[in-house]
């Protein structure tokens, strides 16, 4: 029987009528557009607003559309990886959303980082993946990444950093769009289309994709189909709308192999009967309006997802999720004296309940959170941040036989100094936190309603930028000290188990650089070397599993005319297998490098683009979890031609 949850209209109703009497009462205002105004293109930053230009973020990795295009990328996970520098590794479901992981939190990366498009979060309640791959491309202005603690803005998972998609704002008395055809290795066909048109004050634009493939292994074809759609109002004071993302996927799961297996041949499945599929859909009502030196910003937002597997042919499995949240925010800037402040103050609604078709497990979560950060430049070279957020979350579950409330707190601050215009050091210290999912308490070895302890992280953080535009390097000194870190442990029971650990300490360095070294030619790398170790109980001093030690990535980009050639090298050390907590395996999973390619070629308002991925055809895996076995392969060389036609 499905479970008992309230209905669409009922979960969004009451708080979409409160957004529909605000917005609409700015329509008038909203109306009064001249015939040449345009919707400017706007970053979001660090303080969760459209950008002020005396507070750009400090130390962000920036993905442009032009970046993503030149390196012929069709997803944004994938740009994320490659241009953005952050390591990622095979999802276990799913196509084309590898796991990411900043500053090295290993199979639970993903669950220590938020992601976000246009404000509203991705990441998600159920111990999976975002489904980045649901993103259109097409739209996608810019991809800001911010590594370290952002709990304060953001909450719960915000240790890593945060990623922040944001797309293209259509202009006004313009009509823009795009189409592209893809067909590559591994039965890959692929097509998507998208179009933006503008008037006096209103705008509509869509997207629409299908991909299939039959990918590198068997049992491994996957279908997708996206469509994003969104209609705003706007004006030189603000803008409200609507937007809609649907998602719907099915795929194999070929399963993991033994070290024998992965060396005789990687392409082969070991449960060739294995499959699942999602259908998400998501509604976002959004609002930015200024009223002179104050402006106030919201998004609600309400997802429905469906997610269905089946293992050794099998009955179907399948569970129901639904996820609202409601973002109302305020920012106040004054300047004078030499001075010039920033203060952002807002609330966090969200609530999130789950369910097996068959009534076999339940849980739901609400969550409330206030949150305040100032941020004082000083004489236009001295930046000092202070920020603090407390959150109280309310979970509970029939089967897990709990009901309990758990209580946490954000804090941090921050400074900057422009010692001179080209270089500016700065310092980040603060407490991050992760409250454990309905997934981790469900299997968790404590006793009947017991859950786990929330996952708190003390950061720090030392850096500094030089250059400009053009040519410029950042490098980041950082430490988070973890205490009751949520993480699957395979040495409990039988089975294993999800629990908290004894402390933990990540520490490394990150250094980012982009260089303009001609007029056709253009250079970024990325480095980042982390050490992960437990710090106290049985394990101290060992080391975490599923974190290599360093990365490593290059691209170089080639433009002259109507031609280019990008060309990208990534280089992973090795790791410890995902089972070997204690240190104790000889072996280690290799360390591996893969280069890719794309030359593109413009005839008027078509591209035509060859790419090629892991050129070399290396075999390799980044996600293994038993001594020298269970591992995942990833994908041999493929190559791709695509046709791209813009109006």
């Amino acid at each position: 029987m499905k479970p008992a949850v309230p209905s669409r209209r009922a979960a969004v109703a009451p708080a979409l009528a409160v957004v529909v009497h605000i917005v609409f009462s700015c329509t008038n205002a909203a109306a009064q557009t001249v015939a040449d105004q345009n919707l400017a293109p706007v970053v979001v930053t660090a303080s969760r607003f459209p950008n002020d230009p005396a507070f750009p973020p400090v130390g962000a990795t920036v993905v442009t559309a032009e970046d993503i295009r030149n390196a012929g990328i069709d997803n944004v996970n994938e740009a994320i990886r490659k241009l953005g520098g952050v390591y990622g590794r095979q999802s276990l479901a799913g196509p084309g959303d590898f796991a990411l992981d900043m500053r090295g939190f290993g199979s639970n990366g993903d669950q220590n980082l938020v992601i976000l498009i246009d404000g509203v979060r991705l990441s998600e309640n159920e111990l999976s993946t975002a489904l980045l791959s649901s993103v259109p491309i097409d739209t996608v202005e810019r991809i800001e990444i911010m590594r370290g603690g952002s709990s304060v803005l953001y909450g719960d998972g915000a240790t890593g950093g945060t990623i922040q998609i944001i797309t293209k704002r259509p202009a006004a008395d313009a009509t823009h769009g795009t189409v592209v055809g893809e067909a590559g290795s591994y039965g890959l066909r692929s097509g998507r289309a998208s179009v933006s048109r503008g008037w006096d004050g209103f705008a509509l634009n869509a997207a629409y994709s299908k991909q299939h493939a039959d990918n590198y292994r068997g049992n491994n074809a996957a279908n997708q189909e996206n469509f994003s759609g969104v209609a705003q109002w706007f004006s030189s004071e603000g803008r409200f709308g609507l937007r809609v993302d649907l998602a719907r996927a099915d795929y194999g799961l070929p399963g993991s192999l033994s070290m024998a297996q992965f060396l005789a041949n990687p392409r082969r499945a070991s449960t060739p009967q294995d499959n699942g599929s999602y259908d998400s859909d998501r509604i976002t009502a959004f609002f930015e309006r200024k009223f002179g030196a104050l402006e106030a910003a919201a998004e609600l937002s309400h997802r429905e997802k469906i997610s269905r597997a089946s293992y050794g042919g099998g009955p179907v499995s399948e569970v129901h999720s639904r996820t609202t949240q409601f973002s109302p925010r305020l920012r106040h800037i004054a300047e004078g004296g030499g001075l010039k402040n920033e203060l952002v103050t807002g609330l966090d609604f969200s609530e999130w309940q789950t369910g097996n078709v068959n009534g076999g497990s339940d849980a739901r979560q609400t969550a409330r959170a206030a949150y305040v950060r100032d941020e004082l430049q000083i004489d236009r070279n001295a930046r000092i941040a202070l920020g603090l957020r407390h959150e109280v979350f309310d979970k509970n579950s029939t089967i897990g036989g709990y009901d309990k409330a758990q209580g946490v707190n954000a804090w941090d601050v921050q400074a900057s100094y422009a010692v001179v215009p080209s270089v500016r050091v700065f310092s980040k210290t603060g407490q991050s936190y992760r409250l454990p999912t309905a997934d981790e308490n469900g299997f968790a070895a404590l006793a009947t309603g017991q859950i786990l302890k929330p996952q708190m992280s003390h950061d720090l953080e030392f850096g500094a930028t030089w250059g400009g535009a053009d040519t410029n390097a950042t490098l980041k000194w950082f430490r988070h000290r973890l205490r009751d870190e949520l993480f699957f442990d395979p040495t409990v029971g039988p089975f294993g188990a999800n629990v908290n650990l004894d402390p933990t300490k990540r520490q490394g360095v990150e250094l980012e650089a982009n260089a303009r070294l001609s007029a056709d030619f253009s250079l970024k790398a990325n480095f980042q070397h982390i050490a992960a170790t437990f710090t106290d109980g049985p394990n101290a001093g060992k080391e975490m599993v599923l974190v290599p030690r360093n990365t490593a990535s290059a691209r170089l980009n080639w433009q002259s005319g109507n031609q280019s050639v990008n060309l990208g090298v990534l280089w992973a050390d090795a790791q410890r297998y995902g089972s070997d907590f204690s240190n104790t395996c000889n072996a280690r999973m290799p360390s591996y490098t893969t280069v890719d390619a794309r030359y593109a070629v413009r005839v008027s308002a078509w591209e035509f683009a060859l790419t090629g991925a892991n050129l070399a055809d290396k075999n390799y895996f980044s996600q293994a979890f038993g001594c020298a076995g269970s591992i995942y392969p990833e994908s041999g060389r493929a190559v791709k031609f695509t046709a791209r036609y813009d109006f």
